[in-house]
């Protein structure tokens, strides 16, 4: 049962097209069953197709991306004019149709998933390997209408195409399941892990009283900031509401090197992984749990109206008061 007073509001929404560039600040974003739209949408990969990230290139931090402000309203269809514009330093501007490439890449690769792709042309390939100094392509999934139909009316296991996703999204499409021990029948892009990531100033707050030199939450990278909570309490969130929309709180997150890269540098230290592993490892948090020298910072997400398709039309803005619907009592209870 959702609690009287709202837990906390949304304070800013964070959209990364490319995965492991920079991200966007927008005030609203539609939802979609593997993510805001056009989060995680292209992935850098290297000549073998396996995906580039922050962990081996950090200077992916520094690449800029500007979308049309038209492009995060609901309904909005790219046009021969509508671009993605990509800047780094010392480069050109690149600009990016967002109207779909026909050319196909095979043997594109993102941690655990592999599968067909679209690959940007000539000119993004050279701008990319440039910049990175390797042999690099700049791919974009190919979705199609696969992930909609799916999300509503495959009668399998999200795991494979069925004769309605063929039909109506073509042989090419694909699907990229989550780990369905923490969402099944959920699905994603590029994203590491799971379709929506959520913190909250108030963790990132409790964080910086710790540390020398104060983080921002670009470190971090999540789709959803709030404020107005306890920190830490989104750790046990386990299903909330946001504007008309329901999310399941499906696993803690956990920290990899990324946020100890500086996002205006591209320079890694040890912070504040080094501090988050002294109250934020699963030895504190998780102390019966089995060990694996995890830190956790945020709560992922996956969008639960998309199962039943009564999530078309959402949209989550800046304001939207968060209600808690589900919560458990301590993180040793939360998914990790």
């Amino acid at each position: 049962m959702a609690e009287e007073a709202a837990a906390a509001k949304v304070s800013s929404i964070f959209i990364y097209p490319i995965k492991s560039c920079r991200g966007i600040s927008v005030p609203e974003a539609p939802l979609t069953p593997t993510g805001f739209r056009w989060d995680r949408n292209w992935v850098v990969v290297n000549y073998k197709g396996r995906a580039y990230t922050q962990r081996v290139e950090p200077k992916l931090a520094l690449v800029e991306i500007e979308l049309p402000k038209e492009a995060f309203l609901d309904g909005f269809e790219p046009t021969k004019n509508s671009h993605m514009i990509i800047k780094a330093p010392g480069m050109p501007v690149l600009s990016i149709p967002l109207t779909k490439p026909q050319d196909v890449a095979e043997g594109v690769s993102v941690w655990e998933w592999s599968g067909s792709a679209l690959d940007e042309g000539g000119e993004a390939a050279k701008w990319f390997s440039d910049y990175i100094g390797k042999p690099s392509r700049l791919i974009r999934f190919d979705a199609g209408l696969c992930f909609r139909i799916l999300a509503t009316k495959c009668s399998l296991d999200y795991t494979s195409r069925c004769c309605l996703c063929m039909h109506f999204a073509g042989a090419g499409s694909q699907i990229r399941p989550v780990d369905p021990e923490y969402g099944r029948g959920h699905n994603i892009m590029f994203s590491d892990l799971f379709p929506y990531m959520l913190a909250s100033q108030e963790s990132l707050d409790a964080l910086n009283k710790l540390l020398n030199e104060p983080v921002p939450i670009n470190r971090f990278r999540p789709n959803i900031l709030v404020h107005g909570c306890e920190p830490f309490s989104e750790d046990l969130w386990s299903e909330i509401k946001i504007n008309k929309s329901t999310f399941g709180g499906v696993r803690l997150c956990s920290r990899c090197k990324v946020p100890t890269i500086n996002q205006d540098t591209g320079v890694a230290g040890s912070e504040p992984n080094a501090t988050l592993m002294q109250f934020r490892s699963d030895k504190v948090l998780r102390p019966d749990k089995k060990q694996q020298g995890k830190v956790y910072f945020g709560q992922n997400l996956v969008w639960k109206d998309s199962e039943s398709g009564s999530g078309k039309g959402s949209i989550i803005k800046i304001g939207d008061p968060i209600f808690v619907l589900r919560k458990v009592s301590s993180p040793a209870e939360a998914a990790a």
